[in-house]
């Protein structure tokens, strides 16, 4: 059965919240992996990095690493200043990776994020940028190990990829046996003409898989077809982790970033919730797997 896991933006209005803090919450509500910030790991300090590492292998958790770009280091940016700093940055976080012993990076790790077009950009024109810096900053993650894990994202986030398929495109442009694709349901279910469909044609090209309901609630509190998802999943033999990534409470730069302007159901027992979700996906995980 794949490992489960769960984004530590479930727990906290801020990205730069300090991991340590959900190390417990995480293995407490039954989870296998816990998905922390990768630019806040790589700020740390080697030994801060250390003891992080510690606490996951004594809780049983894996890590997994989420990234979301800012502005000041947009690989389609027309300064090539940014664009230079971005990939640097990029680099960074694949050798701090690699001495927490971690393999997945996943996320907007191509731009910054949210990012929209502006007045007189061009998307192919950009996303040749992305392109040209992610060749760049891969070459990092090809000498630590790291897969790079490109997220394809719904329209009102960003416009280089949508769709699976725009997803794939990039990864062939990249060219190396580091670049993959993260899909995520959420996304999926506002942009894909069949979830099974889309799933299907990733094929090897899927590096993670991240969770949640069209209202942004833990798996099995809406509407999801979770038979249809992890039957594509099995079908295409796919190993790797699947990361909830739900979001309940409003304010910080989480609930910003991701648009939640109300208290959803469950946000008032928010480790329940999680314990709870995390034995529905095993439980629909089994149903498939036999």
């Amino acid at each position: 059965m794949n490992p489960v896991g769960i984004h530590f933006g479930y727990w906290t209005q801020q990205w730069n919240s300090e991991p340590m803090q959900f190390i417990d919450k995480a293995g407490h509500s039954g989870f296998d992996v816990l998905e922390v910030n990768a630019p806040k790991v790589t700020r740390m300090s080697e030994t801060e990095r250390n003891a992080l590492k510690s606490a996951a292998e004594n809780a049983g958790l894996a890590l997994t690493y989420s990234i979301g770009m800012t502005a000041d280091m947009d690989l389609v940016s027309e300064d090539a200043g940014i664009r230079k700093k971005g990939i640097g940055f990029l680099q960074e976080v694949a050798r701090a990776m690699n001495q927490m012993g971690g393999t997945v990076m996943a996320g907007i790790n191509y731009s910054s994020w949210p990012r929209k077009l502006m007045p007189g950009e061009d998307k192919e024109r950009l996303t040749d940028r992305a392109v040209e810096g992610v060749r760049e900053a891969i070459k990092a993650a090809e000498d630590h190990n790291v897969l790079f894990c490109i997220e394809v994202v719904n329209r009102f986030e960003h416009f280089v990829m949508n769709t699976a398929a725009e997803g794939i495109a990039f990864a062939e442009r990249v060219g190396s046996p580091n670049c993959k694709i993260l899909l995520d349901t959420f996304h999926m279910n506002i942009e894909e003409e069949s979830l099974r469909g889309s799933i299907l044609e990733a094929g090897t090209w899927l590096g993670h898989f991240h969770i949640g309901e069209p209202n942004r609630r833990p798996p099995g509190r809406g509407r999801m077809p979770w038979a249809e998802i992890f039957g594509a999943l099995h079908e295409i033999n796919y190993q790797g982790a699947i990361v909830m990534e739900p979001f309940l409470v409003p304010g910080g730069e989480v609930g910003r970033d991701i648009s939640v302007y109300r208290r959803l159901p469950g946000s008032d027992n928010l480790d329940e919730e999680a314990t709870r979700s995390a034995a529905f996906v095993r439980s629909e995980l089994s149903k498939v797997s036999h």
